[in-house]
């Protein structure tokens, strides 16, 4: 997978306002805005979609005082939170043209378009451009994004990965303390994973996150070729950088990375985003590759993966140890894991 990152455009209610009901509505060509809060009461959290495409989600929402509303999104800059900017109806005038949330604190704006809402740092700028390692701009081009679910997936059977559905009953087993509350498919790809969580209607909010626009745009086209998609209110797409996590801290029930920990340029600034972000008690799920067993006996492999991580930007972790010691660096407790040749499942818990 690639670096991380999202889809639709997202804002929030202010802090006295909550949005407790959210009944669907009809499809048709609309703005694009999306609303999501969390109760203090339970972990649910609801949401209210229109987009610019010819399919849309809607809603009709009833808000409602209550009293320590929990926020998601947060300025990637400074982490605190996020205000929307709106019509005095609460919509959004031009989801595409105008900005649509900003920082309560540095002011810096950021806007959405038909798929998904921009939350990295650099998003909106004009002239400056910062390239990224090898292996994720790879994940940015048309071609693999679109190749993604149509056989390059697939391949990693040969690696040990048992296939999407296996691997996401699998994950299920580990997220089961955190089930109705939110999820953050990090580094989704095509939105394979994040589909499987929204269909679940096992939590109340998925966040689809990657880096890549055109993965997030395949994401979005992927999603509306099903038709009766369930959920389809509650799955948000967002584009950010997996070391700066556009969240507040302590704001999100589960992280779950499906074979995007080695593409990351530095797996400890991403892990320790993630655990910022993770609630106590909150869970963290990832799949890699790990070449251990007979690829310990290849000469130089420490060397090798060196110059791997230079050039490439990806990692290549040679034993469980150094998963579980990554996860322990990062205030992540109770490793456990999952083997299949070089397939891992693991799994680690933000101390509550």
């Amino acid at each position: 997978m690639t670096v991380v990152s999202g889809r639709f455009s997202t804002a929030f209610l202010p802090t006295c306002f909550s949005l407790s009901r959210l009944h669907s509505v009809s499809y048709a060509a609309q703005r694009c805005v999306v609303f999501v809060s969390r109760s203090a009461h339970a972990s649910s959290a609801s949401v209210s979609v229109e987009t610019n495409s010819n399919v849309r989600v809607g809603s009709v929402i009833e808000k409602e005082k209550t009293r320590g509303e929990k926020k998601v999104l947060a300025c990637p800059i400074c982490y605190n939170s996020l205000a929307w900017i709106s019509q005095p109806n609460g919509l959004i005038e031009s989801a595409t043209s105008g900005t649509q949330l900003q920082c309560n604190t540095c002011k810096r704006s950021y806007s959405g378009n038909e798929t998904h809402l921009d939350l990295a740092v650099a998003s909106g700028s004009k002239t400056y451009s910062e390239p990224m390692p090898l292996s994720t701009e790879l994940f940015r081009t048309p071609l693999v994004s679109f190749l993604y679910e149509r056989g390059w997936r697939q391949n990693f059977i040969w690696g040990g990965f048992p296939g999407p559905e296996k691997e996401f009953e699998m994950a299920k087993d580990y997220l089961k303390p955190v089930l109705g509350g939110n999820i953050i498919d990090a580094s989704c790809g095509s939105g394979m994973f994040s589909r499987l969580f929204a269909r679940s209607e096992l939590f109340s909010l998925v966040i689809a996150l990657d880096y890549s626009e055109n993965m997030l745009r395949q994401c979005y086209e992927l999603l509306n070729q099903e038709e009766n998609f369930p959920n389809r209110e509650k799955l948000v797409l967002v584009r950010a950088d997996i070391a700066r996590l556009p969240f507040l801290s302590g704001s999100v029930d589960a992280v779950h990375a499906g074979a995007a920990l080695h593409c990351w340029p530095s797996p400890s600034s991403a892990v320790a985003e993630i655990s910022r972000v993770l609630r106590p008690g909150g869970v963290f799920v990832a799949t890699t590759f790990i070449y251990d067993g007979p690829f310990s006996f290849i000469p130089f492999l420490k060397n090798l993966r060196q110059e791997l991580m230079r050039y490439s930007g990806s990692h290549m972790f040679l034993n469980e140890r150094e998963l579980e010691d990554l996860c322990k660096a990062c205030g992540l407790v109770g490793f456990t894991r999952v083997r299949n040749g070089p397939f891992i499942m693991l799994s680690a818990t933000k101390p509550s």
